[in-house]
């Protein structure tokens, strides 16, 4: 297949009554992708626990009225796959996870039993279910042996992680592909299973810890200076609507195509356009309606993380067609714009319809033109 063979967009008349099932869609790009699914017509459902920040997306934007949303666990089995048995899904995203490098080393059992074990409840229920087509695992960039290499990892690099974190979604990666070799490698009409690695993702209504804008949104909010902890790191940071709209298309063509597509997969920006955490902070700041300050500390007792992280996207270009579409100052400036909105006390119609018209502008704008 050739670049240009193919055109970076999603099929609407595919979407459309589409029955989806999404782990993990009360978290951050879950609400998001609930609400592209909505905006595209399908039947979504969604299991996941309830979320855990105050505020979050989730409730500020009314994502619960957007779909079936069931609260559970993918650590309970049983749950699980009552859950897609009784919601019978062509399709499967899986996002479901504990995210957070940070509170991996607090917490390294807990992610673990999530993102390992959670993974292999959830390809078990898919063994369990008949009406399934395409299931697509979300993983991350860092489910890569880290060298802290200047070029991007490429899909055949070698997996690997120095931190729970990492290691629990290399791991995530390595079942996926036993899953996939072992029960799901019929080709035909069967279920089609893929994984996808993304980057750093922003964009409006995250507000986990230990991420850089929702930090930011924290301390100018209440006029305190920000503190980052590692100022010089590079990462792929893109706007959450690239790797969703990347693992939308990952599925359909899986659930048309099957076994052509069912492999990794990287959803990362340009090659060459990466950016520091204090290159995110400066940007951000500049669209914050307010006074803003920061200031850089570094701890020589701080847990390991890598300076430099960058993925290759080269692969989802040529087989997929897609593309990044939003450059570095456009994803910061439509995450200013939601977190400046909110903080001016909008009501939930108010931030459901800014989710809604980005969603819009972004889905035009990635059409190819007549």
């Amino acid at each position: 297949m050739t670049e240009t063979a193919l055109k970076p967009m999603l099929n609407a008349e595919f979407w459309n009554g589409r029955r989806v099932f999404l782990t993990g869609h009360t978290g951050f790009k879950g609400a998001w992708l609930v609400a592209i699914l909505r905006h595209l017509g399908s039947v979504t459902g969604g299991y996941a626990l309830a979320p855990d920040t105050t505020p979050n997306l989730f409730d500020a934007a009314g994502i619960a009225g957007m779909c079936n949303h069931r609260i559970g666990d993918v650590r309970d089995s049983e749950a699980l796959v009552g859950a897609i048995r009784d919601f019978k899904p062509e399709i499967i995203i899986h996002m479901a996870a504990q995210s957070l490098v940070r509170r991996s080393y607090r917490d390294p059992l807990e992610t673990v039993q999530v993102n390992i074990l959670g993974t292999a409840n959830l390809l078990e229920a898919c063994r369990a279910a008949d009406s399934i087509r395409a299931v697509v695992n979300v993983t991350t960039d860092k489910c890569y042996e880290n060298r802290n290499q200047a070029e991007g990892y490429r899909e055949t690099d070698p997996l690997g992680g120095k931190d729970p974190y990492s290691a629990s979604k290399a791991c995530s990666e390595i079942i996926t592909g036993a899953y996939r070799e072992s029960f799901f490698n019929a080709g035909g009409d069967g279920l089609a299973l893929a994984s996808a690695r993304a980057g750093n993702v922003i964009g409006g209504g995250d507000w986990c810890e230990d991420r850089i804008i929702p930090d930011a949104v924290r301390a100018f909010s209440t006029d305190q200076p920000l503190v980052i902890r590692n100022a010089i790191a590079v990462r792929p940071w893109q706007h959450v609507l690239e790797p969703v709209s990347g693992y939308l298309l990952l599925a359909e063509r899986l659930a048309e195509q099957g076994a052509a597509y069912a492999k990794g997969w990287n959803f990362g920006p340009e090659s060459g356009k990466v950016f520091s955490v204090a290159q995110v902070v400066e940007e951000f700041a500049g669209h914050w309606p307010g006074p803003t300050e920061w200031e850089a500390q570094t701890s020589p007792d701080a847990p390991h993380e890598a300076q430099t992280l960058v993925l290759d996207s080269t692969l989802a270009g040529k087989e997929l067609g897609w593309r990044a579409r939003l450059g570095f100052k456009d994803a910061v400036r439509l995450t200013a714009e939601w977190y400046a909105i909110h903080h001016t006390g909008a009501d939930t119609a108010t931030l459901a319809g800014l989710l809604e018209r980005q969603i819009a502008d972004y889905l035009d704008a990635i059409q190819p033109e007549a």
